[in-house]
C-alpha cells in the first residue's frame, strides 16, 4: 500500500513492529546482511544485492524475510511504499513525527524528531561504516542540491524492454532496465540515476552499504520493487536475464546469478521470486 493511503492506526503499528524489532536486536542483522552483500564492481567475488542482475530479485526477497519477521510480532503489518515521484518534497507526510521522523538537524544530520531519533532511546545504530550513534539525514543535500526522481524519468526506465545485458555490471555500457533503474554510473546532470538518487536525496545512513540502519530503506525498496512488477507487467514477453549460467569464459563468471541459479544466503533462485503474486498484491493509488 502506498504509505500516504495508511490510517494513523496503520502507520503507528507499522512503526511499533520495526522499534520491537530493533529493541528485540532482531533489525540490525537485515543492516549487516546488506552491507555483506553489497559487492562492487571492482571487487572480486559474487556480486548479488547491487550493480548486478539480481538487484531486483535478491531485495525482493530481503523485504519478504523482513516483512515475515515484523509479522511475527504484528501479523496484520505489511511494508508500504513509497512513491518518490509524488510525495518528493521534506514535508511530505512520510516525514511527520509519528512517522519516519524529519530532516536531521544541521550542525550533525542527527535526526531529532520521530520514533527513529537517538534521543528517544529507540533508535541506537549499532552497526555503521561510521561512528556516530544516531541516525543521520541530510534530505536534498544542500551543498550539492538534488531533487528526487520524476515520473516522466520513471516512465523513460519502465519502457526499456530489456531486463539486463552484458557485463552485467554498473559500467554505462550495460544497458537495460535493471541498470538504469538502480542508477550508478549515469551522471547526475544528464538525468537517469533513479534508485541510488533516492538514497543520496535522503542522504546520512541512506548513503552507502549499511542504508537500512533508516527505516525508510524499506518504503523505498518496496517501491523498487512495485516499479519491477510494473516493468513485468508492460513487457510480459521480456524475462529476467541471464537466463543461463554464464560460460566459464566470461569475464563475469562467477560473480553473477542466472534464472535459476541460487541467491546467497537465502538460497532461493530468482525464478522463484519473479512473479510477487505469489506473496502478496499492491494496493496501488
Amino acid at each position: 500500500m502506498n504509505q500516504r493511503n495508511l490510517t494513523s492506526s496503520q502507520r503507528t503499528r507499522f512503526v511499533e513492529a520495526v522499534v520491537a524489532l530493533k529493541r528485540s536486536g532482531g533489525y540490525d542483522k537485515y543492516v549487516r546482511l546488506h552491507a555483506e552483500y553489497f559487492a562492487a564492481d571492482g571487487e572480486s567475488g559474487l556480486r548479488m544485492a547491487h550493480m548486478a542482475p539480481t538487484f531486483f530479485p535478491w531485495h525482493r526477497q530481503f523485504l519478504l524475510v523482513f516483512e515475515h519477521e515484523l509479522q511475527g510480532i504484528a501479523p496484520e503489518v505489511t511494508i508500504p511504499y513509497w512513491d518518490w515521484t509524488t510525495d518528493n518534497k521534506a514535508s511530505s507526510a512520510l516525514w511527520a513525527a509519528d512517522f519516519m521522523g524529519g530532516n536531521g538537524r544541521d550542525s550533525d544530520g542527527q535526526v531529532m524528531t520521530g520514533p527513529f531519533a537517538y534521543r528517544t532511546g529507540s533508535w541506537p545504530i549499532t552497526y555503521g561504516v561510521t561512528d556516530e550513534k544516531y541516525l543521520t539525514r541530510n534530505m536534498g543535500r544542500p551543498d550539492r542540491p538534488i531533487a528526487l526522481p520524476t515520473k516522466a524519468e520513471l516512465d523513460g526506465a519502465l519502457a526499456i524492454a530489456t531486463y539486463d545485458a552484458s557485463p552485467w555490471n554498473s559500467a554505462p555500457t550495460t544497458q537495460g532496465f535493471r541498470n538504469k533503474i538502480e542508477g550508478w554510473t549515469v551522471s547526475e546532470t544528464k538525468g537517469g540515476y533513479l534508485h541510488n538518487r533516492v538514497h543520496q536525496w535522503v542522504g546520512g545512513h541512506m548513503v552507502g552499504a549499511a542504508s537500512p540502519n533508516d527505516p525508510v530503506f524499506w518504503l523505498h525498496h518496496a517501491f523498487i520493487d512495485l516499479i519491477w512488477a510494473r516493468w513485468q507487467r508492460l513487457h510480459p514477453k521480456s524475462g529476467y536475464l541471464p537466463a543461463r549460467p554464464l560460460a566459464a569464459k566470461d569475464p563475469e563468471h562467477g560473480r553473477v546469478v542466472s534464472l535459476d541459479e541460487p541467491m546467497p544466503p537465502f538460497n532461493v533462485k530468482p525464478s522463484a521470486v519473479m512473479d510477487h503474486r505469489k506473496f502478496y498484491a499492491y494496493e496501488e493509488g
